[in-house]
């Protein structure tokens, strides 16, 4: 009891001391790491500029907001945007549509980058290597209008894609961007090939980190590319894909409005149409900036309480995890 009234007394002490030796500690640091920090400053006001300063606008999904009597006059409306769109005919058409493109997107596309790098891991020749990274890299740099350009063409009557698959199926086919059941693989595929190469840099980058004596532990036990692929590659980069998938399914409910609009039109909306598409129509085009505001305020929220849930779940059952 002696020892522990001497510890709490030591305790009371040193507690008023420690915000003098944190203020002293930041500003040693400051004076030591200042060329650093004044690197920083422009990063970070470029976030407060563009990133969190325009938060504050989101508070017209609360209002009538009227371009022309400025956000201070505006009329208040509650949750009226919100409710319009719960109860709207839109409602579930897009948010289904926005889920089944990103989930097309995380079953095919998450894994094609996988795949591609832990087959170039196991290419010996450098050349080659070099070659397919080349090539798969390229579309990464190609302008979206142009990449959609080019899926117009291909998908046109009498495109190569078209003319293919009218020769797999026996059936004739005019343009591919007007039947709604084709949307969801010329998007996904089409999303694959633009970015499969860049994405898997990352992949290959953890691969490189590995310590080599795993696969020469396994080549003397006799193991196979498979299971060193499967048993020592997978294992040590799943932190890596860990990470990229929680990143995914935060962004289960967004989707890039930007190649949707290029691609889609109203025959196919049934199963083109998608949160952020919806949101760019009646924002921009029927000027309802309220409604679109609210409607993006739903999606942002619902993406963040998915980031949350899936990092804590993982966190429960892995090492790794974002916080």
């Amino acid at each position: 009891m002696e020892i522990l009234r001497k510890n709490r007394e030591i305790d009371h002490v040193r507690t008023p001391s420690e915000p003098k030796n944190a203020k002293r500690l930041i500003q040693k640091d400051l004076k030591k790491n200042w060329f650093v920090y004044l690197m920083a400053l422009p990063v970070v006001a470029w976030f407060i500029i563009f990133c969190y300063g325009p938060m504050w606008g989101v508070m017209i999904a609360f209002k009538d907001f009227k371009p022309l009597l400025g956000f201070a006059d505006s009329d208040w409306v509650g949750f009226k945007h919100f409710i319009d769109f719960f109860s709207g005919p839109y409602f579930w058409r897009v948010v289904k549509n926005t889920l089944l493109l990103n989930v097309w997107g995380i079953v095919f596309g998450f894994t094609a980058p996988i795949i591609l790098a832990l087959l170039l891991n196991e290419v010996r020749s450098s050349k080659f290597k070099r070659t397919v990274q080349t090539i798969t890299y390229m579309p990464h740099f190609i302008s979206l209008v142009v990449v959609c350009g080019i899926i117009h063409i291909f998908t046109a009557n009498e495109g190569v894609v078209t003319q293919l698959l009218s020769f797999i199926t026996g059936k004739d086919y005019s343009s591919l961007l007007g039947y709604s059941n084709l949307f969801r693989p010329i998007y996904t595929f089409s999303g694959i090939w633009q970015s499969i190469g860049w994405d898997s840099i990352i992949y290959l980058a953890a691969m490189s980190s590995i310590d080599p004596s795993l696969y020469e532990a396994a080549d003397i036990d006799g193991v196979g590319r498979v299971k060193k692929m499967w048993y020592i590659t997978l294992p040590q980069i799943s932190p890596v894909i860990i990470i990229l998938f929680i990143f995914a399914i935060g962004g289960l409910m967004a989707s890039g409005y930007e190649k949707i609009i290029l691609l889609y039109n109203p025959l196919i909306y049934d199963t083109a149409d998608v949160i952020a598409s919806y949101v760019y129509r009646r924002g921009l085009r029927e000027a309802s900036l309220s409604y679109s505001t609210a409607v993006g305020l739903i999606s942002s929220i619902v993406n963040f309480g998915l980031l949350w849930m899936t990092n804590t779940i993982v966190k429960r059952r892995s090492e790794s995890s974002l916080w």
